[in-house]
């Protein structure tokens, strides 16, 4: 696979097209939208290494959608695909700035738009829902259940009632998740022994 591959091309600059397109509502909405396009529609990576991406662009400052689609693209496609991707997600934004922002600023009272700022809350909570359940079962499989769902509770305490940062609490899962052996790797040392 070379970088200059013209059809990888097309395919990375229409997946963060289309996710900055469709992405109303900012990084959290467009979280899913990632997931779908680089996981199930073309297949550039698994569900682990993008839960590794998603919980690495979490901790970075700045826009995470920008931050995804330079990784993914650099991944997919080089230094040609991290421009690639780059430029994709950021053109709609920019697009739909311009041509739409003199009637946002005079319609944004306007129930119409009122009324869709209300309704896509709801379809991004259940997208981010589908997404952390997804998460979550493929954590049992290195886990298992009771230690996903025990490092899932503690780390909601931690953010909500405590006030940890998610830095921080990204870090400490990466730690921790680094300092346990797996019991597959566990078997694979002890057939090697």
């Amino acid at each position: 696979m070379t970088t200059l591959d013209f059809p990888l091309q097309k395919d990375i600059f229409i997946s963060f097209f289309r996710t900055g397109m469709l992405g109303y509502g900012g990084g959290p909405a467009t979280i899913p939208l990632v997931h779908k396009e680089v996981v199930e529609t073309y297949g550039w990576m698994d569900d682990e290494e993008f839960s590794d991406i998603l919980a690495i662009a979490n901790t970075l400052p700045g826009p995470i959608m920008t931050k995804m689609a330079g990784y993914i693209g650099y991944q997919v496609g080089g230094k040609t695909g991290l421009v690639t991707a780059l430029a994709a997600s950021v053109l709609p934004t920019v697009v739909i700035m311009i041509a739409l922002i003199s009637v946002l600023i005079n319609y944004r009272e306007a129930p119409i738009v009122q009324g869709m700022t209300s309704a896509i809350a709801p379809v991004v909570g259940v997208m981010l829902f589908m997404l952390t359940f997804n998460f979550l079962r493929h954590s049992k499989k290195d886990l298992g259940w009771k230690v996903a769902i025990a490092l899932s509770v503690v780390s909601l305490i931690a953010f909500e009632l405590l006030g940890l940062h998610p830095a921080i609490l990204i870090g400490a899962l990466i730690i921790y998740a680094l300092l346990k052996k797996s019991p597959s790797n566990n078997k694979k040392e002890g057939e090697a022994a």
